[in-house]
C-alpha cells in the first residue's frame, strides 16, 4: 500500500471519463488498497482513483470515520431534496464554494469479490459520492456552480495555477 499523490486542475486526467474495471486483478487489488490508505488522513472525505492518475472506475470515501471502497459506481437514485453547501476537493486545492447536491445518494457497484454492493446515504455521504462519481466522469465540482459563483472560482483557480 502506498498515499499517493493527488493530481490537481488542469491535469487531464481529471477532466477524462474514466474507464470501468473489467477485470479484478493484482493491479485493481493495488489500487483499491491505494485509495484506502490515501483516503485516510485528515480532512478527506473521498478519493477517485484519477485523483491518483488512474482512469479506472473506482473510489474511496472516508465519512465519520466509515473508510470504504466501491469498484465501477453509478449513481441509481437522487433524492429530490437539495442541500446547499461548502464543497472543495483534494484536486482544486484551497477552493471552497457553496455547491448543490441531492441531500440523498445511492450508488451501486461491487466489490473487490464482483460481489454487487450498493453504498447510500444523506449529508456529506450523499454529497461524497456524487462527487466521486463525477469526477469518474471527467468533471470536477466547480462544473455543477452557478454560474456567477462559476466564474468567480475559475478567476480565483487561474490567478492561482
Amino acid at each position: 500500500m502506498a498515499m499517493r499523490e493527488i493530481r490537481v486542475v488542469p491535469d487531464p486526467v481529471l477532466r477524462t471519463p474514466c474507464d470501468p474495471v473489467a477485470t479484478i486483478d493484482d493491479g485493481v487489488r493495488s489500487l483499491i488498497e491505494d485509495l484506502l490508505e490515501t483516503v485516510d488522513d485528515e480532512g478527506r472525505a473521498g478519493l477517485a482513483a484519477n485523483q491518483i492518475g488512474v482512469s479506472l472506475r473506482a473510489f474511496s470515501w472516508n465519512i465519520e470515520g466509515d473508510i470504504g471502497y466501491v469498484i465501477n459506481p453509478r449513481v441509481v437514485e437522487l433524492g429530490e431534496e437539495q442541500q446547499d453547501g461548502g464543497e472543495g476537493c483534494l484536486s482544486v486545492p484551497g477552493l471552497w464554494y457553496p455547491t448543490v447536491r441531492s441531500d440523498y445518494a445511492r450508488v451501486e457497484g461491487i466489490d473487490l469479490d464482483g460481489r454487487p454492493v450498493t453504498v447510500e446515504g444523506t449529508g456529506l455521504m450523499a454529497r461524497c459520492l456524487q462527487h466521486e462519481c463525477d469526477h469518474l466522469d471527467g468533471m470536477v465540482y466547480l462544473d455543477r456552480l452557478q454560474k456567477e459563483t462559476r466564474r468567480a472560482a475559475m478567476r480565483e483557480l487561474r490567478a492561482r495555477l
